[in-house]
């Protein structure tokens, strides 16, 4: 369970998620959690990304509450993770990075040269996870990779995870080539026990100081200073919450939520571990019970031909229906922009999301999740979000209904859809308002969803 403290608040929120094609606000009132009013616009990347903020604090009125914001505009947050041994710390590394709400965009492991560096540049990364080594073990690739990037003077910032008992070696060496650099504790201290909190930390600090401001999407100071997190990360942290409950407001237990987006579908999961599984590590990487995962070819827009072969592969659909299909993904595809005005037009979106839905569930718990025990599914995105009632429950039905897809799915769960986009605004409010998270939920999807 993630520490939070309380608080005390009065008066009123307006919670935004800067999205890549739409920015959101939720206003909640910070005495009991009400959901006062909710808001959206078209993201103005092209002007400054404050005018579609003004423009939904106008709409809710809410120039005067307190404002709160995670983003994901200007493609996010870009993680490149560089480890020891690709199935150990470099895989740490990785599951730590999803679960801080980074797109991983490039992975290496083992001694780095200067063309293992260039490739890592290529990718273009916000921010670089440096980790290697349990504490007390091997510490020599750990210093051979910083000392690579710090004889190339790498202007990314890094955030060390790495053996404990190197790090400040390390973190010294970078800092005195001019990297910027920021030291925590090993995302791996031992075999078969990852502690991913303080790196993910480290990476929403580097996020917020470093990455929000470079990225261009405002020219005006209250923007970055608003800013609490990546998108995800705060989704992440409304789904804990509304796993958890806090003070008087109870959690819903064990969760899963899928947000099918544009360009890709996320899976998130709180699940108790049970018998075996809560007392033996049967993986030198263990799996992480608080989780993000990211299916970067899978989203109804941008990737919808990817959700379509992934499909076919999965055997999910049928010669005939995969022509019908390839068609509208395609259409999607070449206009992300659109919008269905037609019933097969709805149609197509609800089939598509269901089988991004399905792909993704099946990859996020063959990596060793048990969700048997899961009480709630949550379905968000836009395409469920304005889809009809039975549209978006035969979309989510896979969620509790995949028999044949190799894992074991909820066996008694109840299928809600985030209608009120209320997952990133509670995650904003979980720091420092636990408890009026916590309520929002409960009054949003626990007993209104």
């Amino acid at each position: 369970m993630t520490t939070r403290r309380r608080v005390a608040g009065r008066g009123q929120a307006v919670c935004v998620d800067v999205g890549s094609t739409f920015t959101k606000a939720a206003l909640v009132d910070l005495a009991d959690g009400a959901l006062l009013g909710t808001a959206t616009h078209a993201t103005t990347l092209g002007s400054d990304v404050m005018d579609g903020v003004d423009a939904v604090r106008a709409e809710l009125t809410a120039q005067s509450a307190t404002t709160l914001a995670c983003s994901s505009a200007g493609g996010g947050l870009r993680l490149a993770v560089v480890g020891y041994e690709r199935v150990v710390t470099a895989e740490a590394g990785h599951r730590v990075g999803l679960s801080a709400g980074a797109r991983v965009v490039h992975v290496a492991a083992g001694p780095m040269g200067d063309d293992d560096l260039d490739a890592l540049l290529v990718a273009r990364p916000d921010v670089v996870l440096l980790v290697g080594g349990t504490d007390g073990g091997n510490a020599e690739i750990l210093r051979h990779n910083a000392g690579v990037m710090a004889a190339r003077r790498l202007t990314v910032p890094v955030v060390l995870a790495g053996n404990l008992d190197a790090r400040d070696d390390v973190a010294a060496a970078l800092t005195a080539a001019g990297v910027p650099v920021t030291a925590t504790a090993n995302v791996l201290p031992e075999i078969g026990r990852l502690d991913p909190v303080p790196a993910r930390l480290a990476i929403r600090e580097v996020f917020i100081r470093h990455v929000i401001g470079g990225k261009g999407l405002s020219r005006r100071a209250d923007f970055p200073a608003m800013v609490r997190a990546a998108t995800p990360d705060a989704v992440l942290a409304g789904v804990e919450l509304l796993a958890d409950g806090f003070g008087e407001t109870d959690g819903a237990g064990d969760v899963l939520v899928v947000d099918v987006g544009g360009a890709t579908t996320d899976v998130y999961s709180v699940v108790t571990p049970q018998g075996e599984d809560a007392v033996l590590r049967k993986e030198v990487v263990e799996v992480m019970w608080r989780s993000r995962t990211v299916e970067g070819d899978l989203g109804v827009r941008w990737n919808a031909e990817g959700v379509v072969a992934a499909a076919v592969a999965e055997r999910l659909v049928g010669a005939t229906e995969e022509t019908s299909l390839r068609m509208a993904a395609k259409a999607r595809a070449a206009d992300p922009a659109y919008l269905p005005v037609d019933d097969q037009g709805r149609d197509d979106d609800a089939r598509l999301a269901g089988l991004a839905l399905t792909v993704a569930l099946r990859r996020h718990a063959r990596g060793g999740k048990d969700l048997r025990e899961v009480a709630l599914v949550v379905g968000s995105g836009g395409v469920l979000r304005h889809a009809t009632p039975a549209r978006a429950a035969t979309a989510l039905a896979p969620a509790t209904g995949d028999l044949g897809g190799g894992w074991a799915v909820p066996e008694a769960a109840r299928a809600v859809v985030d209608t009120r986009y209320v997952l990133a605004a509670a995650g904003l409010l979980a720091d420092d308002h636990p408890e009026v998270g916590a309520a929002l939920l409960s009054g949003a999807l626990l007993r209104h969803g």
